[in-house]
């Protein structure tokens, strides 16, 4: 199978790190059904640090421009509450012919399925069977992505994010020649300003946005298996960006949400004083500035030391207001210079 992962930055940003909520079912990080192996042979980057954000293909169903039978698309995600660990958005779709075949698999909300469940659905979608009538894709966001969107100057939240990912992957569909017909989304905010901005984008497909589209749409539903899937097994055989830790530092970090015990034991118990934590974390969550702030040894920049008070035009002009500054002589001597059309 040719490899159709592709890697860029992600201009991410989750806000304030608030959503703390634990899922319904509590997630699990250790994958015991399906082998380190079997994610390699998909083309899925798992014994790789998770440096840099990527989006993989599965192989496509055949189609050409005469297919009258159109596609049906769903898009969901795992992991946007969070301290750690990447933030999978995953697509999956199929003939429309065959989505009562598809739905009657037994599809359905992955929180409310059990880790051997969605690792048995999952392994279904790669039967040859199936693959000759649907596909899915996932964007695998990480967490160190996520860190340096959210923290740098610009601000770009989190439901930007998301809408994003979600416009990406479905155009990306489109753009390997899959006819898309239909797509369901579950909401990322207020469904009709996000449906509209989708039917706006996308104006020649039946676009619906819903809350809970994952136990509504079976073809949601498998979209929510493959990002959660793809999620825990990264969690599962997590490559530290930082080698020296591979070994040495415990990977009981539990489900990664903040209202969850063992994440907030590992969290306390992992922190260096001085350097913090390793790249899985999502260092703009409230949950770890506020244990950095606590357990970590205070930092002075000498700068913010030094910066004027109040006014940062300071910075630029004389301390009576008036900008005094001296025009270079380089830019007024005479330095016989012609227009080339003069020649």
């Amino acid at each position: 199978m040719p490899d159709t992962r592709t890697t860029r930055p992600l201009d991410d940003d989750n806000g304030d790190g608030s959503d703390s909520m634990l899922p319904t079912k509590r997630a699990k990080t250790s994958v015991s059904d399906t082998s380190l192996q079997t994610y390699l042979s998909l083309g899925l980057p798992m014994d790789q640090a998770l440096a840099k954000s990527y989006t993989h293909f599965s192989p496509l169903p055949p189609c050409n421009g005469d297919d009258e039978d159109g596609f049906v698309l769903g898009v969901d995600e795992a992991g946007r509450g969070p301290v750690l660990g990447p933030m999978v958005y995953a697509t999956c779709f199929c003939r429309e012919s065959y989505y009562s075949e598809l739905s009657s698999l037994g599809f359905a909300d992955s929180k409310q399925l059990t880790e051997a469940q969605r690792d048995e659905l999952f392994a279904k979608l790669q039967a040859t069977k199936i693959q000759a009538h649907a596909g899915w894709s996932i964007r695998c966001i990480s967490p160190q992505d996520i860190s340096h969107c959210m923290l740098r100057r610009t601000k770009y939240s989190l439901n930007a994010l998301a809408h994003d990912a979600t416009i990406q992957l479905i155009q990306d569909v489109l753009e390997r020649g899959v006819p898309i017909t239909k797509v369901f989304v579950d909401t990322v905010g207020p469904p009709e300003s996000y449906q509209r901005k989708l039917q706006e984008l996308f104006p020649k497909i039946s676009i619906v946005v819903a809350k809970k589209a994952d136990s509504l749409y079976p073809i949601v539903s498998a979209a929510s298996i493959c990002a959660k899937v793809t999620r825990d097994a990264h969690l599962s055989h997590w490559v530290f960006t930082e080698r020296w830790l591979q070994d040495t530092i415990s990977k009981e970090y539990g489900s990664g949400y903040p209202g969850d015990p063992n994440t907030i034991k590992w969290l306390r118990s992992s922190i260096d004083p001085v350097f913090g934590y390793p790249g899985i974390i999502r260092f703009s969550w409230s949950t770890c500035t506020k244990l950095l702030d606590e357990r970590a040894v205070k930092v002075g920049w000498a700068d913010d030391e030094d910066a004027p008070k109040g006014n940062k035009s300071k910075f630029f002009t004389r301390s009576n207001g008036v900008d005094s500054r001296q025009r270079s002589k380089f830019f007024s001597r005479n330095r016989s210079i012609q227009l080339a059309s003069s020649l």
